[in-house]
């Protein structure tokens, strides 16, 4: 019998893989599975300022805002993870501010959203919603397309909070918002 942590490693691999396709009867268990499969890879593939951090060896924070779809899923996903040497905590957060400390703040509530960014705006945070490019200013945005879960970017929106975003994720969305396009 597999652990959960070798459980969320194996869809870990298959969503960053293969964009995780869903069915009608599982969609909403994988679907969350899928997102935090992302959420504890998005920290790979982002480059923030060194003053971002507590020190050489400070955690990058993964802040759940608002209600937590995730249960164990998160935890399970980034558990043993290290993002340049950097341990990854889950935190859970009501609200957030610019000096929370989130380096990655997921919103999945569409009405905390735009105060969220708003929150956060200028500080470097990787912001990930569901809300679509409903609410400007998230980095991250989750789509389901064609039963999958995948994401676009608003490369603009990082730039502005002081974040640079890989070309290997930028070249995985569905669709990116170049930078300088506003």
């Amino acid at each position: 019998m597999r652990s959960r942590g070798s459980a969320s490693r194996v869809v870990l691999g298959l969503a960053m893989g293969l964009g995780m396709a869903t069915t009608a009867g599982a969609v909403e268990p994988l679907e969350w599975a899928v997102k935090a499969a992302y959420l504890a890879k998005f920290g790979f593939y982002v480059e923030w300022p060194r003053d971002a951090f507590d020190g050489p060896t400070g955690p990058l924070n993964l802040c759940v805002v608002g209600d937590d779809p995730f249960g164990n899923l998160l935890d399970d996903a980034v558990a043993g993870q290290r993002v340049e040497g950097r341990p990854i905590s889950v935190r859970r957060l009501k609200s957030v501010a610019r000096g929370s400390g989130c380096h990655i703040a997921y919103v999945g509530n569409e009405t905390r959203t735009a105060a969220v960014i708003d929150n956060v705006r200028g500080s470097p945070t990787l912001v990930v919603t569901d809300a679509g490019s409903a609410v400007p200013g998230g980095v991250i945005q989750f789509v389901l397309k064609d039963n999958r879960v995948r994401f676009a970017i608003d490369d603009e929106a990082a730039a502005q909070n002081g974040i640079n975003v890989s070309s290997k994720l930028l070249n995985l969305a569905l669709s990116v918002k170049p930078r300088g396009s506003r």
